[in-house]
C-alpha cells in the first residue's frame, strides 16, 4: 500500500527538477503532481552552488540542444526574474584573449554565438577592452552584450513557491530508496512514505545514474563529479572587475577555465577551477565518500577519460593545492591582481555524465524508459535555460510518458 498516488513524480529539487514540475502544473494542471528532494530544501547542491550567470550560449554547438535551448532561456529567465522581482542584471561579459594563438578560437566563438542567434557580439581590441573593464589585459576580447547575473536559490525557490501554489507538492526530506516498476504504477519508497505514480521523471543531478539503476534501467553513463573551486576578491578590491571576464576556453575540455565574476550581490568571485571531487557531494578535498569514489574507479571510461585529460587534470589538481598558480592564471587576464587580494570562497560540484568509451557528454541527454524519462546530462548551461529545458522535457514525457 502507498501513503499517496500522484499522476507524475519528479525526483529532484534542483533547478531543472522544478522548473519541470512548473511546466507540468501550467501545462497540465488537472494532474497531481509531487517533487521529491532528499535534502531538507531546494536547490542544495549544483543549482546553489554554481555563479549565478545567465550565459548567452556563445560556446554551445550550433543545433544542439544547448545551444537552442540557452539562448531562448536566458531570454526566459531575465523575464521570469522581472516577472517575479528577484534581482538580476543583464551586464555582459568579454572573452579575453591574452595569446596569439587565442586569436582564432576567439573569432570561431564570435561565428559559433552568431550561428546561435547571438546579437550584438563584436571583437574588441586592448583599449576598447581598458573602456569596458579598465583593469583587464588582453590581445583581443569578445563582447557578449546579453550575458547576465542572477541568484539561482532564489529562482528556486520562487519555481517551489509556484509549483505549491498551483497545487503540486515539493516534499523535502524524502530521498527514494527503491523504486519498483509494476504492471500499472511505479512505487518510490522514502522515508516520508511510499509513493506512487504511472510517470516518473528523474532528475536527480549527481544521482541521477543511480536512480536510472534504481529503476531498473542502465543509463549508458556514470556521472563523474567534477568541484569548481573559488575565491573571493577582498571587498577593497572588488572594484578590479565591473562584471564578468573569462578566458578563452579550451575547445578540448567542458569546462570555461578560472575567471571573475561580480555577482548580483556585488561580490566579486575567482574561478572556479574543475577537479575531480571524491564525493558526490564532496565541497572540500576532506570529503571522500568510498562508495562515490569506488563507482569511478571501477568504470572503464573514467580510466580512457584519465589518459585523455591526465594532463588538464594535473593544471586543475596544481591550481587547487597551491593559490599561487590560481594566481598566475587570474594574472593573464587581471596582472594587478594579488595573492593578498584573495580570500578563499565557495565550491560546487558538477555532475558530468561520462560515456564508456571515456567521452565527456557535451549535451543534454533525456532518456525515456517505458513509463519513466531519466533526465541524464544537464550541466551548464542548465540553470539559464531551466525554463526551455523544461518545456523540452515536458515535451518527451507528454509523448512517451502520456501525460495528457
Amino acid at each position: 500500500m502507498t501513503d499517496s498516488r500522484f499522476h507524475v513524480i519528479i525526483i529532484g529539487g534542483g533547478v531543472v527538477g522544478l522548473a519541470v514540475g512548473l511546466e507540468i502544473t501550467r501545462r497540465f494542471p488537472h494532474l497531481r503532481l509531487l517533487v521529491l528532494e532528499k535534502e531538507d530544501g531546494v536547490a542544495r547542491h549544483q543549482s546553489g552552488h554554481n555563479s549565478g550567470v545567465i550565459h548567452s550560449g556563445v560556446y554551445y554547438k550550433p543545433g544542439s540542444l544547448k545551444a537552442r535551448l540557452c539562448v531562448s532561456g536566458a531570454a526566459a529567465m531575465v523575464e521570469f526574474c522581472r516577472e517575479h522581482g528577484i534581482p538580476h542584471q543583464v551586464c555582459g561579459k568579454v572573452i579575453v584573449a591574452t595569446s596569439a594563438d587565442e586569436l582564432p578560437r576567439l573569432e570561431s566563438l564570435r561565428q559559433r554565438g552568431e550561428a546561435n542567434g547571438l546579437t550584438g557580439l563584436h571583437l574588441i581590441g586592448r583599449e576598447e577592452l581598458r573602456e569596458i573593464e579598465p583593469h583587464a589585459r588582453g590581445l583581443q576580447a569578445l563582447v557578449v552584450p546579453s550575458t547576465g547575473i542572477t541568484d539561482y536559490a532564489l529562482v528556486c525557490e520562487k519555481y517551489a513557491e509556484l509549483i505549491s501554489a498551483a497545487g503540486g507538492t515539493v516534499l523535502t526530506s524524502a530521498r527514494a530508496t527503491s523504486i519498483r516498476r509494476l504492471a500499472d504504477e511505479i512505487v518510490i519508497e522514502t522515508p516520508r512514505g511510499a509513493f506512487s505514480t504511472s510517470a516518473l521523471i528523474n532528475c536527480a543531478g549527481l544521482y541521477s545514474d543511480r536512480i536510472s539503476r534504481m529503476a531498473g534501467d542502465d543509463p549508458g553513463v556514470m556521472i563523474v563529479p567534477f568541484r569548481g573551486e573559488y575565491y573571493d576578491l577582498r571587498p577593497e578590491r572588488a572594484l578590479l572587475v565591473k562584471a564578468l571576464i573569462y578566458p578563452v576556453p579550451d575547445p578540448r575540455f567542458p569546462f570555461l577555465g578560472v575567471h571573475f565574476t561580480r555577482r548580483i550581490s556585488g561580490k566579486v568571485d575567482a574561478g572556479p577551477n574543475a577537479v575531480l571531487a571524491l564525493a558526490r557531494e564532496g565541497y572540500r578535498h576532506t570529503d571522500i565518500n568510498l562508495r562515490d569514489l569506488a563507482s569511478s574507479i571501477v568504470f572503464p571510461g573514467f580510466w580512457r577519460m584519465a589518459r585523455q585529460h591526465w594532463r588538464n587534470g594535473f593544471d586543475e589538481w596544481r591550481r587547487s593545492l597551491s593559490k599561487p598558480a590560481f594566481v598566475r592564471a587570474l594574472q593573464r587576464m587581471l596582472p594587478e591582481v594579488s595573492d593578498n587580494d584573495l580570500v578563499p570562497g565557495g565550491s560546487g560540484v558538477r555532475a558530468q555524465a561520462l560515456k564508456p568509451d571515456g567521452a565527456l557528454v557535451d549535451d543534454f541527454q533525456f532518456v525515456p524508459s517505458g513509463k519513466v524519462l531519466h533526465v541524464l546530462n544537464v550541466p551548464s548551461p542548465a540553470a539559464t535555460a531551466s525554463l526551455t529545458i523544461s518545456k523540452a522535457i515536458v515535451d518527451i514525457a507528454t509523448n512517451n510518458l502520456g501525460l495528457n
